[in-house]
C-alpha cells in the first residue's frame, strides 16, 4: 500500500506544459483535474490569504449544498480561474503538494490550462485582447503628439468613465503613461567605447539590455537609470536590437499562439547576444520571469529558449552576484533615510533571495522595510471594472505598512505594482523604482 506523504520534503519542480497535447484543451479532462485540485485545496486551505482564487473557491465549497467540492457547480469553477492573476506565489511559497509530492499540485499552471481552454471557446472579452496587445497599443499611443493626448484623456474623468462603460476599464485605476521619447531613443549613446568585461560568478560582465514594451514606452527613466548604474560599476551595456512584448500578458490570457509568436520574435534576437557572450538583463520582474521559467516550460524542447532562459538575470540579481565577488561599487555618496520596498511577486518566484534589498542595506545611513506581500496588481487585473476593487484589498496590507513607516521613499521592482501602491497610498507621493533610488544613492 502506497504511503502518501503529508507535504513536500523536497525541493519543488515543474512539470513541462502539455499545451500541444489535444487533451489539455478537452474541457470534460479539465474539469476532471479542477476537481481533483480543487478538493485538495479545500482540505487544505494554507494559500487563502493570496489571491482571490482560494476565497472564491472555499466561499463557493462553503455555501454550497454538501460543504464539499461535490457541491459546487462547475461552471462556477470559471469564477475560481477568472481570480487566477499567474503570481505563481502559491506554487512557490505556501502549497506542500507541489511536485515532486504524488499530488502533483500546480496551481498556477492548471489555471493556465483553464484560461486556454476559455480562450479556444472564444469566451474572451475584445477589452482583455486590447489590454494584452502592449505592441501594438505601445506603438500608437507612444507616437508623438498622440502620447500627449493619450495620457491627457485618461486623467480626465468623463472619459474614463466612456472607458469604464465601453470596455470594463475602472475609472480609479491609474493607467500607464506612454513616452514618445522611448528608451530605445534614449540609449543610442550605447553605441560609443565601452570598458573591457570583467566576468564574475556566473557573469560575464558585459549586459544586453532587453527594453521590454513597457520599459520601453512606459517608463523609460527606469531602463536609463538601469544603464548608469551598471556604467557606473564599469559594466558594458549595450541593448538589444528589437525587442516585442515577452508574451506574459497572453499567457495570462491563455493565448498560448500569441506567446508562442512573441518567442519566435524574441528569441533569435537573444540568443545572438548570448552567443556573441553578453548577459541580458531586463526592467521588468515578469519578462524575466517569462523567460527564465515560463517559456522553457512550454517550449521544453527548444534548445535555444533554454540557452537565452540561463542567460537572463534581474539587475538587482546580477549586481548582487558581482558584489559577492567584490565587482560592485560600494561607495555612495547619499543616504536615502527610510525607504519601504515592495518585493514584486515575479521577482520573489525567481528564487533569486531579496538582492534588491541586500543591494540597498549597502547604503549608509538608509533603513530598508522589505514588505512581501502582493500588491495586488498584475499588469491588467488591477484595471479591470470588476477586479479593481479587490485588487485594492489586496494591496492594503502593503499601503498600511508603507504608512506606518513613514517611508521618504518606496517603491516596487515591478514599476506598475509601484503606481498601484500610489494608487491606495493616494497621498501624492510618487513611488521610485529601486534601481532610481540607487542611481540617487551613487550621486550618478
Amino acid at each position: 500500500m502506497a504511503v502518501v506523504k503529508e507535504g513536500n520534503l523536497q525541493a519543488p519542480t515543474r512539470n513541462p506544459v502539455e499545451w500541444k497535447d489535444p487533451d489539455y484543451y478537452n474541457k470534460d479532462s479539465l474539469f476532471n483535474e479542477l476537481e481533483r485540485v480543487f478538493n485538495l485545496c479545500h482540505g487544505c486551505r494554507r494559500c487563502v490569504s493570496l489571491c482571490n482564487s482560494f476565497p472564491t473557491l472555499f466561499d463557493l465549497v462553503d455555501e454550497s449544498e454538501t460543504f464539499e467540492v461535490d457541491g459546487v457547480a462547475k461552471n462556477d469553477y470559471w469564477k475560481v480561474v477568472d481570480e487566477c492573476y499567474l503570481c505563481d506565489l502559491c506554487y512557490m511559497t505556501k502549497c506542500p503538494y507541489t511536485p515532486p509530492h504524488e499530488w502533483n499540485i500546480d496551481f498556477p499552471h492548471l489555471m493556465l490550462r483553464a484560461k486556454a481552454v476559455k480562450y479556444k471557446q472564444g469566451d474572451v472579452k475584445l477589452r482583455d485582447k486590447i489590454l494584452t496587445s502592449t505592441d501594438t497599443v505601445g506603438k500608437i499611443a507612444g507616437l508623438p503628439v498622440i502620447s500627449q493626448v493619450v495620457n491627457a484623456v485618461n486623467k480626465q474623468k468623463i472619459t474614463r468613465t466612456v472607458l469604464d462603460k465601453v470596455l470594463g476599464v475602472h475609472p480609479e485605476a491609474k493607467l500607464p503613461e506612454y513616452q514618445s521619447n522611448t528608451l530605445r531613443k534614449r540609449l543610442d549613446k550605447l553605441q560609443g567605447i565601452q570598458p573591457e568585461a570583467q566576468p564574475a560568478g556566473r557573469t560575464t560582465g558585459k549586459v544586453a539590455l532587453f527594453a521590454t514594451c513597457y520599459g520601453n514606452v512606459n517608463e523609460p527613466d527606469i531602463g536609463e537609470d538601469i544603464v548608469a548604474v551598471f556604467e557606473h560599476n564599469n559594466i558594458p551595456v549595450t541593448i538589444a536590437e528589437k525587442e516585442q512584448c515577452c508574451g506574459m500578458p497572453k499567457l495570462e490570457l491563455g493565448d498560448l499562439d500569441a506567446v508562442e509568436k512573441a518567442k519566435n520574435a524574441n528569441i533569435p534576437v537573444l540568443l545572438k547576444l548570448v552567443n556573441e557572450g553578453w548577459d541580458i538583463i531586463t526592467p521588468v520582474p515578469s519578462c524575466a520571469l517569462m523567460f527564465k521559467q515560463e517559456l522553457p516550460l512550454i517550449f521544453p524542447d527548444d534548445e535555444n529558449v533554454i540557452k537565452v532562459g540561463k542567460a537572463i538575470f534581474d539587475p538587482f540579481e546580477y549586481l548582487m552576484i558581482r558584489h559577492k565577488e567584490d565587482k560592485l561599487n560600494t561607495e555612495f555618496s547619499q543616504p536615502l533615510g527610510k525607504v519601504a520596498y515592495h518585493a514584486a511577486c515575479h521577482q520573489r518566484v525567481q528564487n533569486i533571495g531579496m538582492t534588491t534589498r541586500q543591494i540597498l542595506e549597502l547604503i549608509p545611513d538608509t533603513e530598508i522595510k522589505s514588505i512581501e506581500r502582493c500588491s495586488g496588481h498584475d499588469g491588467t487585473y488591477a484595471v479591470k471594472t470588476e477586479f479593481h476593487k479587490t485588487a485594492m484589498k489586496i494591496g492594503c496590507p502593503v499601503v498600511n505598512q508603507i504608512k506606518q513607516f513613514e517611508a521618504d521613499h518606496y517603491g516596487s521592482d515591478c514599476a506598475m505594482a509601484g503606481h498601484h501602491i500610489e494608487n491606495g497610498l493616494d497621498n501624492g507621493q510618487k513611488p521610485e523604482h529601486p534601481m532610481s533610488l540607487l542611481r540617487m544613492a551613487y550621486g550618478i
